[in-house]
């Protein structure tokens, strides 16, 4: 298991219950940057998913497999964190989701679509990543990945390095959350080197309703794109 691995681990073993809650209870409609930033597009660029058969890669507490489950989707799903899982399978206990890594995928058949929502930037080595995803992927199958926008995630854009942000464990203490910065150049010369074609791509830019809902983290993410999600399909 590779470091980062293990720091994701630990970090996500501490906050499972806080993020979830966060998510689901302490914002009965959804949290900004997830409902009202990263999902919206992210779903769009899924489309009509009916009858699809989906790999929820890092499905985190779950809450992606079940809205696609509702929209007619086949799913099955993994994540790294143990205390995520558990959560997951609670919300989810119709579904095979199983404790895995994308540096090594836990499982074997080929898949329709993969999604891996908010989970990259976790990982120093994207070419595993995509070797993984490339194995259990259809031919001419989908791969969408949300992750940080690289023009506003770091004040030296250049610098590919470990960076943090802070985070809540389920205690309400302070912690920091580690991930890892790409440029742009980075990400479209690992897709184009691991034979993966670019269909669409989208920076984020919040819904309307949030600027009731969150005025202050409107205002500032309606100006910058935090996040960016990429729908790419696998070549022949």
């Amino acid at each position: 298991m590779k470091i980062e691995e293990k720091e994701t681990i630990k970090k996500y073993s501490l906050s499972a219950k806080a993020y979830h809650n966060m998510r689901t209870k302490d914002n009965p409609k959804g949290w900004f940057f997830n409902e009202y930033l990263e999902m919206p597009c992210t779903l769009y660029l899924l489309g009509n998913i009916k009858g699809k058969k989906i790999l929820d890669l890092g499905c985190g507490t779950g809450i992606y497999a079940k809205i696609l489950s509702k929209k007619g989707a086949i799913i099955k799903g993994f994540d790294i964190t143990k205390e995520m899982l558990e959560i997951a399978k609670i919300e989810n206990p119709k579904l095979d989701l199983r404790l895995g890594s994308a540096y090594k995928i836990p499982f074997k058949e080929k898949f329709d679509i993969i999604l891996a929502s908010l989970v990259v930037h976790y990982l120093k080595d994207w070419d595993t990543i995509f070797k993984e995803v490339k194995k259990v992927l259809k031919p001419e199958g989908i791969f969408i990945f949300s992750t940080g926008n690289p023009v506003a995630e770091t004040k030296n854009y250049f610098k590919e390095s470990k960076i943090s942000v802070s985070w809540k464990d389920d205690n309400g203490n302070i912690m920091r959350m580690p991930y890892y910065h790409k440029t742009y150049e980075t990400i479209i010369k690992t897709i184009i080197k691991n034979n993966f074609e670019i269909l669409d791509y989208k920076d984020r830019f919040p819904l309307k309703k949030a600027k009731r809902l969150f005025p202050n983290e409107y205002k500032e993410y309606s100006k910058v794109p935090f996040f960016c999600v990429w729908k790419l399909r696998k070549k022949l």
